[in-house]
């Protein structure tokens, strides 16, 4: 089932990702402090596209050479955590064994995000997104002390979609931990729509060449995470199975008795499996 959108990528332009990278990132610090082993920084960049972009940074207190993660929020707008926040007890965790993590807002931060969008935007945005998503790593990768051979990303829903197809056209992260995401974007993007039998086709054949399904194969031979809830009301079974079968080896499903924001055993597993993956000790 996995097929047919992975032949309509081929269509895609090689260079829609393409950004310029010679930009200055700007960073600019809001604020600063120490919490357990780790330092939290509150700050904005340059984004890719134009406008800032807010993250926190969160570096080892004593700032040894280690591996960098990029982390990358769901979309729930009812949760306190469908922000920025939502990894930042993870990373500072991480920051223990020396790992330099970069937590970023997206388009899908603002609660009203998806009810205010336009449907005719979405192909756009999510070029535009996705671009966004390589300037972080550019932002990640360029801190002191990150090893550029040891970078992982880390993605929870939209997160883990976009995180997908980014490991179609980026192979500097080097493992790959992804949440309860779907094989199409139409899954979603269509939600709560009410539309004809044509209308949907065509929002269907107009993002599918930005499918994660026919993305996640190209991150091999990096290994990739897929967490799924056997209790999520978005991500059934089969299309979950569906995701798992694109990706390319070395990888590993791992089911819960959850919803869709998964659970603490979820966490503790993704953190191990982190560990494992960067040599984090």
């Amino acid at each position: 089932m996995v097929a047919l959108p992975l032949l309509v990528a081929l269509a895609l332009d090689p260079t829609a990702f393409d950004y310029d990278r010679s930009r200055p990132t700007a960073i600019e610090t809001r604020s600063d402090a120490v919490e357990q082993h780790a330092r939290v920084r509150d700050i904005t960049f340059a984004g890719a596209s134009g406008g800032r972009t807010a993250a926190y940074l969160v570096t080892p207190v004593k700032g040894r050479k280690g591996p960098g993660i990029l982390f990358v929020h769901w979309y729930e707008p009812e949760a306190k955590d469908s922000n920025r926040t939502q990894f930042l007890a993870q990373a500072i965790e991480l920051a223990r064994g020396g790992a330099t993590s970069l937590l970023v807002e997206t388009m899908w931060s603002d609660p009203e995000w998806f009810p205010k969008r336009r449907r005719a935007d979405d192909y756009a945005n999510s070029i535009r997104q996705v671009k966004e998503l390589r300037w972080a790593l550019d932002v990640l990768m360029a801190q002191p002390g990150v090893d550029p051979k040891r970078i992982a990303y880390v993605g929870h829903d939209f997160g883990a979609m976009y995180g997908a197809v980014l490991a179609g056209v980026d192979k500097r992260p080097r493992a790959w931990a992804l949440q309860a995401g779907t094989t199409s974007f139409s899954h979603w993007y269509l939600l709560g729509e009410k539309l004809d039998a044509a209308a949907k086709q065509k929002v269907i054949d107009t993002l599918a060449p930005l499918d994660p399904a026919a993305h996640i194969g190209k991150a091999a031979p990096s290994p990739i995470l897929l967490q799924f809830a056997r209790k999520d009301p978005y991500v059934t079974e089969a299309r979950a199975r569906d995701f798992f079968a694109a990706a390319g080896e070395p990888k590993t499903m791992l089911w819960y008795e959850a919803g869709h924001g998964l659970n603490e055993q979820a966490v503790r597993d993704r953190q191990a499996w982190l560990k494992k993956a960067l040599r984090i000790r």
